[in-house]
């Protein structure tokens, strides 16, 4: 009867284990919906990744979350890049993925000669989208750092993410583009640049958009030449492409927060907090996925 109740008690302190274990790493994932007043109630909806014990540390006042803006490329959804937004709240951060075009806007289209193509509305309604999701995200998360922002966007959003970055360059600490084509990098140096290329003869990015080897290494960015679509960038993209994407961005990400020296940081954002490998896969070339079918971004 002893030795059974020893058992029965091994056995509920294992299982208490193994149910906190996978707790930690729980990701709450959650939409909000926002109406921009000044914009005609225009419709702002984020998809929301925290992990659930550092949602509660941050609600407790316990901590200051980290945060991530992701922007979805043109065509793409928001909820279409959870490897980067689980990955990055495995690590620690808040991520909020702005759904930027509605069903009811125009079509993205290319103007020739005009300047990013005649894309600056857009860019602009992705900047307010981004600054009013900001500020109503305070409301629902107070305890984030909204000051040192984390911008993550494809090809369209990278473009957001870029023209955010250069207009705004005290409120960003860290910016990754997947194959933005329009923008041109910010080479001042005051945040660090993570960027994918695709080798995709359909999507090439506009003169000076991304500047020489030599700007890029006195200015502290980053660009990884890949052999993928464009299209690939995404969940749509093969499993080895988004597991070469996300452990590259935890290599980054673990340079960059190591040269924190903000006295707020508190939580341990690395990749072995994240579980994940910290050294990216070779940089072998990928066998290319046949593109999807996408209007030109």
């Amino acid at each position: 009867m002893k030795r059974g109740f020893i058992v029965l008690f091994s056995l509920s302190v294992i299982m208490t284990l193994a149910y906190f274990t996978a707790s930690k790493w729980a990701i709450h994932h959650r939409t909000l919906t926002f109406d921009d007043p000044l914009r005609s109630d225009r419709n702002v909806t984020v998809e929301v990744a925290v992990r659930r014990d550092r949602e509660m540390e941050s609600l407790a006042e316990m901590i200051d979350l980290p945060v991530a803006i992701l922007s979805h490329g043109n065509t793409v959804k928001a909820t279409e890049y959870s490897f980067l937004a689980n990955a990055l709240a495995a690590r620690g951060y808040i991520v909020v993925s702005i759904q930027h075009d509605l069903e009811t806007d125009a079509p993205l289209v290319t103007k020739a000669g005009e300047e990013y193509v005649g894309r600056r509305p857009q860019y602009n309604r992705g900047i307010a989208n981004i600054n009013y999701a900001i500020e109503e995200m305070k409301k629902v998360y107070p305890n984030a750092d909204y000051r040192h922002l984390t911008l993550i966007g494809h090809s369209n959003g990278g473009d957001i993410s870029m023209y955010f970055a250069t207009l705004h360059p005290d409120m960003v600490k860290k910016v990754v583009t997947l194959d933005n084509l329009r923008v041109p990098f910010v080479t001042d140096g005051k945040f660090k640049i993570l960027s994918f290329r695709s080798k995709d003869p359909v999507f090439k990015a506009d003169p000076g958009v991304v500047p020489s080897d030599d700007v890029c290494a006195k200015a502290g960015i980053e660009v990884v030449r890949t052999q993928f679509q464009h299209n690939d960038l995404s969940d749509r993209g093969p499993e080895q492409v988004k597991a070469l994407i996300e452990a590259k961005v935890h290599q980054f990400l673990d340079e960059v927060d190591q040269d924190d020296d903000n006295p707020l940081k508190l939580l341990p954002t690395t990749s072995a907090d994240a579980g994940a490998a910290t050294a990216a896969p070779a940089a072998a070339p990928v066998a290319a996925a046949a593109p999807v079918a996408a209007a030109k971004n």
